[in-house]
């Protein structure tokens, strides 16, 4: 593939080595465990199954949608952020629907970003965190992240050891895989010294509801003069169990949302429509006259969810106790960050996770696939129930014997 440019800049899929000997041993009859890929089990709320169904039998739905989303999910997507966040947004600048927040990334990326840019991105991090830029044909400049980390100390080295100056930092908190989390204050750092650096900022804030333990995840846009400089991306995926659906919006900075609403009106037209009015319904109620279910309704759906995945998390960590793997609890997301025990740090995090899926038939994602910083870690995704979670603890106690 050297003769297409932006494939051959893509590095080797890490994770397939892994999944591949996941699948051999299933097709051999082996029971794995598999807490690897972060794909949600929950079903779907019942509210948002029947709004959809309802939605897919109207007269008109399956036409061709808006590609920024339809007024009534952007309506509902801005009475959120000023529930949840108090941020009031315009709906029809400030607001644009995207099919999943990796595609609306990806996309404001590609418009955003000219071959020779430089990107800020964090190591580890979800990879569409800096592959979408590598795929626009900007070079990306790597920050730790960490709990035993200073981000802005890092920043500041990135900052001075890159040329030309970076145009673009990409942050995620609650941050997948590492789950560090922070507060407005922190966000506000961030936005001064994105004034002070002429930077823009993206946000990746897929986990503001997936917190435990009392922590609330802010919003980017909380921060004073946010909007000045970046914008903030959200998915439906996981607060809702609608990862199929493809539901994301991108909120903040008019020049980046009208930029990432002008490159789409080019490459597609909309989501289905009944998934975009179950998705408003999701958000702020069933705004029918005779209302089936209210925002007070979708919220206790969410907290059920994010019950689930405490009780979930609870059971991980104290299974892996048991076992012998002391691994701190997350405040948020729907992952479990492990640092690989000293024996066996040795074996870098790709070939310790395939010795789990044949000595213990248990997938986890190896930390190497989020970047060179995390190979000494490996990442549980809370995506089993208890029970599951019970037989992977167990069997990794017998392997650690």
């Amino acid at each position: 593939m050297q003769q297409f440019a932006r494939v051959h800049r893509l590095p080797p899929y890490v994770f397939a080595t892994v999944n591949e000997l996941k699948s051999s041993m299933r097709h051999q009859g082996v029971d794995i465990v598999d807490l690897g890929m972060g794909n949600p089990d929950v079903p779907t709320p019942k509210h948002i199954l029947d709004k959809l169904a309802d939605a897919a039998y109207k007269p008109g739905n399956s036409r061709y949608s808006a590609s920024k989303g339809i007024k009534g999910l952007r309506r509902a997507i801005a009475d959120w952020y000023q529930r949840k966040f108090d941020v009031s947004l315009d709906r029809d600048q400030e607001v644009c629907v995207t099919m999943g927040a990796k595609e609306g990334l990806a996309h404001l990326a590609l418009v955003m970003l000219s071959p020779g840019d430089v990107v800020l991105a964090p190591d580890p991090a979800y990879p569409i965190h800096p592959f979408a830029c590598i795929i626009a044909g900007a070079d990306v400049r790597r920050i730790p992240i960490g709990p035993d980390r200073d981000f802005f100390e890092d920043l500041e080295l990135a900052m001075r050891n890159s040329w030309p100056k970076p145009k673009l930092l990409v942050i995620n908190y609650p941050h997948n895989p590492t789950t560090v989390c922070v507060e407005v204050d922190f966000f506000q750092r961030v936005v001064d010294y994105a004034k002070e650096n002429n930077l823009y900022v993206i946000h990746d804030l897929a986990y503001a509801d997936f917190t435990f333990d009392g922590y609330k995840a802010p919003s980017f846009l909380q921060a004073k003069g946010a909007r000045d400089v970046g914008v903030e991306f959200f998915s439906m995926t996981k607060s809702y169990s609608m990862a199929g659906m493809r539901v994301g919006f991108c909120c903040g900075n008019r020049d980046m949302v009208q930029a990432l609403t002008r490159i789409k009106s080019y490459l597609d037209y909309g989501i289905y429509n009944p998934i975009q009015i179950a998705a408003a319904c999701a958000l702020s109620g069933d705004l029918d006259p005779n209302p089936k279910f209210t925002v007070e309704d979708m919220d206790k759906a969410v907290r059920d969810i994010m019950d689930i995945h405490q009780d979930r998390r609870d059971a991980l960590i104290d299974g892996l106790s048991r076992a012998g793997w002391e691994v701190p609890s997350p405040k948020a997301t729907m992952f479990v960050w492990a640092e690989i025990p000293d024996e066996f740090k040795h074996l870098g995090s790709v070939e310790f996770s395939k010795l789990l899926i044949k000595e213990a038939a248990v997938a986890v994602a190896p930390g190497l696939g989020f970047g060179n910083y995390g190979d000494d870690h490996v990442r549980f995704a809370l995506v089993e129930n208890r029970h599951r979670i019970n037989q992977a603890t167990r069997n990794l106690k017998r392997f650690f014997g």
